[in-house]
């Protein structure tokens, strides 16, 4: 079946994201210069989950070509980072798997936990790969939703004002850290500004206008870097002159692995392509549908196959340029037939955490379908947001330090120049070899498996993308499972009866925030996850 493009499609968790990138498809763009475009606008509008000096991974197919390839940009660790610079500091492990809890917090908040910002070079990238506007028509919007300001929309006051979680450093806190990050984003109290509070950002509609005339060198070897440099070494920061110049996005294939009928592409380590992949080869041995959705059975079945991936994450899926990741076992059909004969015989997988200490979502995403059918799915990040903003540059670090592994000779553990592993997994889904879902999502460790459950939802259940991504969802990242608060307790009655600790959220969307397209003969499909505050855009005819 042919599909349809129509005249192209974007969705995203801010409104103001999606509206720059259906502009710049109206105004003749292609989905690159959309997703570019809708990047740097999230970077201002919503300054706590993305920004310039954060990380990421993106998809793009070109259908016309064949191309297919993820420009992949995982900040990597300072060089003058070492494994052993916080061993003594240790006081636990996230129960989540999503970081390491230390004294003084310093690879939580602050100038130490800054990795190597990776953001700007892949826009960058991207747009000399792919892009068919100027660079500075895609820096337009952004720029002037900094000048002129943008008002502070519920999910934003939300993440602001969430308190500590699994002894993590609350996000009320990381906006006060430094003074200039407190001046755009915290009332005069010193508390977060609320619903409908203004923020207008000079300081970035300046970084940002510079980058528009001068290109990403302005940032990493130009004016604005030597800005960076200087703030760095003045408080302590690991990152140098010489991360910023060396750093380049890497230029990846996608893995590709098969379930049912349909052909799932997705990123490579360190991203969570693995662990997706892995996943939907466990569940490929079940009759999802005949269970009914969101069942005890399936619930169990499902949270089972998501255990089982977040072990064979945490023993061996890293920066493949440090680390031997055994991706050919994880993508075999054979080892996820294994899996799956010990989830139907009722084993329950044993998910350990060091000393274990609600889950972190300190990311976006867009996701882009143009006319002529040229797909683009990016989820990019700060991680855990570092707090820090340099006087007069307007953007926020990433706080990537926090999610390595302290202990020396681990998977996960510090090592100059390497990145650490991100649940970020972009995927694009075939049939019939045409494209027919591009998706992603924020939400840290969650990320996979709310992509996982709202491609369950397309594949098994027959969903709209919107009815797909709407559905309410668990997660299953360590011995617990946890689930939102649609999930009806008569469901999570049963499950406490098998045995399994059940946490449940108060609120009533979460693990993850999915954005998707779906593409068919008669048209695109897009979902917005109503746990945000997105939308989903349609250009129109004519």
């Amino acid at each position: 079946m042919s599909q349809n493009y129509e005249n192209g499609m974007v969705v995203s968790p801010q409104p103001e994201a999606s509206e720059a990138g259906y502009e710049i498809l109206r105004a003749g763009g292609n989905a690159v210069d959309a997703a570019i475009a809708m990047a740097f606008v999230q970077g201002v509008v919503d300054p706590m989950m993305c920004g310039i000096a954060g990380f990421g991974s993106m998809a793009v197919y070109e259908p016309e070509s064949g191309r297919h390839e993820y420009i992949d940009f995982h900040s990597p660790a300072p060089g003058s980072a070492t494994g052993d610079m916080w061993e003594d500091l240790i006081e636990g492990e996230a129960r989540d798997g999503y970081g390491f809890i230390l004294k003084g917090r310093v690879n939580d908040i602050g100038y130490k936990s800054i990795c190597v910002p990776a953001s700007l070079r892949a826009y960058a990238t991207a747009h000399e790969r792919h892009g068919s506007m100027p660079w500075k028509e895609l820096l337009a919007r952004a720029i002037r939703w900094a000048e002129d300001g943008w008002d502070v929309r519920p999910h934003v006051h939300y993440f602001w004002s969430q308190p500590a979680v699994m002894g993590r450093v609350a996000n009320h806190e990381r906006i006060a850290y430094t003074p200039a990050a407190k001046a755009l984003y915290c009332r005069e109290d010193g508390t977060p500004k609320q619903v409908g509070d203004r923020v207008v950002n000079p300081d970035l509609a300046r970084t940002l206008s510079v980058i528009a005339e001068d290109g990403a060198e302005a940032f990493y070897t130009g004016e604005i870097g030597k800005k960076i440099v200087a703030d760095m070494e003045a408080n302590g920061g690991l990152v140098s002159a010489e991360d910023l110049a060396g750093y380049q996005a890497q230029i990846n294939v996608p893995v590709v692995s098969g379930y049912r009928d349909y052909k799932v592409t997705t990123n490579q380590p360190p991203g969570g392509g693995l662990m997706l992949s892995l996943m939907l080869n466990i569940l490929e041995h079940f009759d999802l549908a005949a269970m009914g959705h969101n069942s005890p059975e399936y619930v169990r079945v499902v949270a089972e196959a998501m255990k089982r991936a977040t072990i064979d994450k945490d023993e061996g899926i890293g920066d493949p340029a440090f680390l031997d990741v055994p991706a050919e076992r994880l993508l075999s059909k054979d080892y996820a037939a294994e899996c799956a004969g010990r989830i139907k015989r009722g084993e329950k997988a044993d998910v350990p955490r060091f000393d274990p200490a609600a889950p972190s979502k300190d990311t976006t995403h867009v996701s882009v379908v143009d006319g002529n059918g040229l797909c683009v799915s990016m989820t990019h990040s700060l991680g855990m947001p570092s707090g820090v903003v340099t006087e007069g540059l307007g953007f926020m670090y990433n706080g990537c330090m926090g999610v390595f592994d302290p202990r020396p000779n681990q998977p996960g553990s510090i090592a100059p120049g390497k990145a650490r592993f991100s649940s970020v997994v972009p995927s694009i889904i075939f049939r019939d070899e045409e494209p027919y879902v591009v998706i992603g999502a924020p939400g840290a460790t969650q990320i996979a498996m709310g992509v996982l459950q709202a491609v369950l939802n397309v594949l098994d259940f027959g969903c709209s993308m919107q009815e797909a991504v709407w559905r309410p969802r668990f997660s299953a990242t360590s011995n617990a499972i946890d689930v939102t608060n649609r999930i009806p307790r008569f469901v999570t009655e049963e499950l406490e009866g098998m045995g399994y600790e059940v946490i449940r959220n108060p609120q009533s969307f979460g693990i993850a925030w999915v954005h998707g397209i779906r593409i068919t003969g008669e048209g695109l499909d897009g979902g917005a996850d109503p746990g945000a505050d997105g939308m989903t855009l349609k250009v129109p005819a004519g």
